[in-house]
């Protein structure tokens, strides 16, 4: 029987039994991250470098690259540094950190989306409102207010899923610290302030997607109401990328924690933990940039510029190697001279 206050680190469930099958995870986690990077890094650099993306979808579609780029580095970097130094330890500080981001993001996300759904409902519903309605002001205390929500959410489960006690050991049946696993290992009757804050909270998250469908119907009512087709597409390329991301978000979030008690092992715990918290942050920048043309546009210059600023310091590195190769010739040859001279 051990204690929470004597505890100094939990364990981790490992990917696999084998060095072998670990550095194929470690090479597997560390391509899908380098991918999350590359996504959302250049999605990030192209809004906040280009003006013509300095609108609200693309404010909001910067924070959502931002909440995701941190949600996935708060989970797989120490999941592949455990494969790589074949461990399965995390302090029960790192344990709590891990938990707080983890809770902190993943509010905050869930938030946004729900803030990108009244955008693109006032975008295409109220069309002629939408500078008044969508201004830099409103634009700035939505996503703050997304921002806070995911905060104070990770304050009150942090702060409660650790003042638990805990006594059924140290093992998590997760590859991260995870509240429901965590909860396993308290008490019998010591949880149930925990279970019903996660009970408010998942009325709460019920409430956001209720309001993100209802604001969907009135979106497909209004498009299918729009007399061309061209501007039924330009209307349905502007929605159905944050309906793939919320679908994605949603439905692998709910299943996660939604999922009957008779399929639960640490196996499937494992597959589904992988599907809600590592894919979207990597595939959501995909979903955006694929039917996109003004971000594609973006995209292409960022690549360029960093293309362009690589030949510039390729070609200036050349031209020092030449200019030293000049004077190591010149030298030589003054040497040559000297030496016949004497």
């Amino acid at each position: 029987m051990s204690n929470s206050s004597s505890l100094n680190e939990f364990l981790l469930l490992a990917f696999a039994d084998t060095q072998e099958l670990q550095l194929l995870h470690f090479s597997l986690f560390l391509g899908i991250y380098l991918a999350a990077l590359l996504g959302n890094g250049l999605i990030i650099t192209a809004v906040a470098c280009d003006h013509h993306l300095h609108t609200p979808m693309y404010f909001f579609l910067l924070n959502l690259s931002v909440l995701d780029l941190s949600f996935i580095s708060t989970t797989v970097p120490k999941s592949m540094a455990n494969s790589l130094w074949d461990t399965r330890a995390i302090s029960y500080l790192g344990c709590a950190a891990q938990v707080f981001l983890f809770v902190f993001l993943l509010g905050g996300e869930y938030s946004l989306l729900t803030v990108m759904a009244y955008d693109r409902y006032v975008a295409i519903c109220k069309p002629l409102h939408y500078g008044t309605i969508m201004g830099t002001r409103a634009c700035v205390q939505m996503a703050a207010a997304a921002w806070a929500s995911g905060f104070l959410n990770a304050v009150l489960h942090t702060g409660n899923t650790f003042s638990i006690p805990l006594c059924q050991g140290n093992v998590v049946y997760q590859f991260f610290c995870e509240i429901p696993q965590i909860l396993k290992l308290s008490c019998s009757d010591s949880c149930l302030r925990e279970v019903g804050l996660i009970v408010v909270t998942a009325c709460l998250d019920f409430g956001c997607f209720i309001f993100i469908v209802l604001s969907y119907v009135q979106i497909f009512t209004a498009v299918l109401r729009i007399p061309s087709e061209q501007g039924r597409h330009k209307a349905f390329s502007m929605c159905l990328p944050h309906l793939a991301v919320v679908s994605l978000f949603v439905s692998t979030s709910f299943f996660a924690y939604l999922k009957p008690p008779s399929i639960s092992s640490p196996a499937v715990d494992l597959v589904v933990a992988v599907l809600y918290s590592v894919v979207p942050p990597t595939v959501n920048p995909l979903i955006y940039s694929m039917r996109n043309k003004e971000l594609k546009d973006a995209l292409r210059k960022v690549s360029a510029g960093y293309v362009g600023l690589g030949m510039a310091e390729l070609e200036k590195a050349v031209v020092n190697i030449s200019t030293t190769l000049d004077f190591i010739q010149n030298a030589t040859a003054d040497a040559s001279q000297i030496y016949k001279w004497k």
